[in-house]
């Protein structure tokens, strides 16, 4: 396709990846910069202007007739230029294209299958990933991106203001809401790209592929052993190892035992053991007769022992505070459905507004521009 003379001179060996008409005048993308061709009209003469693909942010102003996409420069300033309203989004998806592979967003070979841009929300589908920003701005180094070679699921759940879109990513459920008018043009299209880097024919060959790919992955388990040999904590035991070890001459500690030390720390422990068990059983059966004594005395004894054992929780732990924990406040779906009903009104309400300023500066621009070819005119005729 032949170009004007002016945009053969400025692409040199570029090619160009993509051209967009805005009327009269042209958009002619190429891998590095954005060239805005204006044709020869009645007030100005043909010319081009040259935008670079490294913007760090990318915004956008609608009107009713006009738009104007602006590209943040950092350090280097902002540039604009305008499009016919009606052709914004056509304008838009190359140049961000051309900004994503210029900050290394997309790699070589990888293209820009759509852009969707909701409020403060912006989605770019690729043949190999989506990309994800939310903000003020259509794009800038604050994004999110997910690849689909970690996507092992996608769903959708319907809304009766918005639509929640579920992406299943490296193990994770990611969720971001797009208008129930437009929901299911992005789920289609992000279905499509999906299955098609993935070369299955639906979402459920897709989920029962990564099923079986989980099942037959070994399972990650680790050893390690029968573990410690637990310690005795046997104080008399403790005691009696150390009596019976013996040293040598000159005075080192040994590990070989005879036969009656051996013998004799049996002994002693069991005894010690046996002793243990004789004290345990004693306290018991002076409990017994105790109780048995006591069902004829008067209840205050058992009350005084009760005070006297008792010890109070607030002088260890200090004040406890025994109020009930208040509930947890749960919005329901229908208060959030309400509120993005409200917030969808109000944006609605501002953009109307916005509009009919600007249409009234249009005017206020053309009667501007009629008095001055009047003016001209009788000067000439004068």
């Amino acid at each position: 396709m032949s170009h004007p003379d002016i945009v053969e001179s400025a692409l040199g060996d570029e090619s160009v990846a993509a051209r967009v008409s805005l009327g009269d005048d042209f958009l002619f993308v190429t891998p590095t910069r954005t060239l805005v061709y204006r044709a020869d009209s009645l007030l100005s003469d043909e010319s081009i202007e040259e935008f670079p693909h490294g913007a760090e942010r990318i915004d956008v102003s609608a009107g009713r007739r006009k738009a104007t996409i602006t590209l943040d420069y950092g350090l280097d300033g902002e540039r604009s230029f305008t499009v016919p309203a009606k052709a914004l989004d056509r304008a838009l998806h190359p140049v961000l294209a051309g900004t994503l592979n210029a900050s290394g967003v997309t790699d070589p070979g990888e293209t820009v299958k759509e852009t969707f841009r909701f409020s403060e929300l912006t989605l770019v589908i690729t043949s190999d990933r989506l990309v994800k920003h939310v903000g003020g701005a259509v794009w800038d180094e604050d994004f999110e991106e997910y690849h689909f070679s970690d996507v092992t699921d996608f769903a959708v759940e319907e809304g009766s203001v918005a639509t929640t879109l579920v992406l299943t990513h490296d193990g994770r459920q990611e969720r971001f809401k797009a208008p129930a008018e437009r929901s299911r043009e992005v789920s289609e299209r992000l279905t499509d790209v999906l299955l098609a880097y993935h070369d299955v024919d639906s979402l459920e060959t897709l989920r029962e592929r990564f099923a079986v790919d989980e099942e037959e992955s070994p399972s990650a388990t680790m050893s390690f052993g029968e573990g410690p040999t637990p310690l005795s904590a046997n104080p008399s035991e403790l005691a009696e190892s150390a009596k019976n070890a013996t040293r040598h001459d000159d005075g080192g500690e040994t590990g070989d035992v005879d036969n009656a030390s051996v013998a004799s720390a049996v002994d002693d422990t069991a005894a010690t053991e046996t002793e243990d068990a004789s004290r345990t059983i004693e306290p018991l059966d002076a409990m017994d007769a105790a109780a048995a004594e006591g069902s004829t005395e008067p209840s205050e004894a058992s009350a005084e022992s009760d005070e006297a054992d008792t010890i109070g929780t607030g002088d260890l732990l200090g004040p406890v505070d025994t109020a009930p924990p208040e509930p947890e406040s749960v919005t329901s779906e229908s208060d959030a459905d309400e509120a993005d009903e409200q917030l969808t009104a109000l944006v609605a309400e501002v953009e109307a507004l916005r509009e009919a300023v600007e249409a009234q500066n249009e005017r206020i621009a053309e009667q501007e521009e009629l008095l001055k070819r009047l003016i001209a005119e009788l000067r000439q005729r004068l």
